[in-house]
């Protein structure tokens, strides 16, 4: 079963503001491997006025004038909707991106989701930090993820997504994990 690696980076909260997304991430996993040539990545609009957290991540303060141009999570629903349904998604601390999309569409259905950031803390017990940004290179990854993304850098939505999605496909791929299904990681990911 395919399923979608997401990102998103947001804003940050602030005092009486939304906290926003300004950049989305998504790459397809397919039979258990990542395909970068099946994924899709946008800045997203944010408003000049709207006010970020200044601790917020990312390069958002170098691309204020390109965000308040771009277009908006609705506008782009139709290239959206066949990555983000009826589909298992895929996020490293999924209750942030399904915390968005329901703010963002909360009429749609979105899931099954597996949680890479739980999945991570079951299949690597021992590790220190579970930052994705930190994970891919502690479990051997960076290579393969520079491969991928090589422009990229952590709290880059695609670049996140790319890692989540590498981080799936080596748990996939593991002994002991590879015959485990979507379905069963999804239920593990979900406790």
């Amino acid at each position: 079963m395919d399923a979608v690696a997401l990102d998103f980076e947001t804003t940050g909260s602030a005092p009486g503001v939304l906290n926003m997304p300004w950049q989305i991430g998504l790459v397809v996993i397919h039979q258990g491997r990542v395909d970068m040539e099946r994924s899709f990545q946008s800045f997203l609009r944010v408003p000049e006025e709207h006010p970020f957290n200044p601790y917020t991540p990312g390069r958002w303060a170098q691309l204020r004038e390109e965000l308040s141009q771009a277009p908006t999570l609705q506008e782009l629903w139709p290239t959206l909707k066949p990555y983000l349904q009826g589909i298992p998604l895929v996020a490293h601390h999924a209750p942030t991106e399904r915390g968005i999309l329901a703010q963002e569409f909360p009429m749609q259905q979105f899931g099954p989701w597996v949680d890479t950031l739980t999945i991570a803390r079951q299949a690597f017990p021992k590790q220190r930090d579970y930052k994705l940004e930190n994970l891919i290179p502690n479990l051997g990854m960076a290579g393969i993820q520079k491969s991928r993304c090589p422009e990229g850098a952590p709290h880059d939505a695609f670049y996140d997504a790319v890692a989540c999605g590498t981080f799936l496909e080596t748990v996939l791929n593991a002994p002991g994990w590879n015959a485990v299904t979507l379905e069963q990681i999804a239920s593990i990911s979900s406790r």
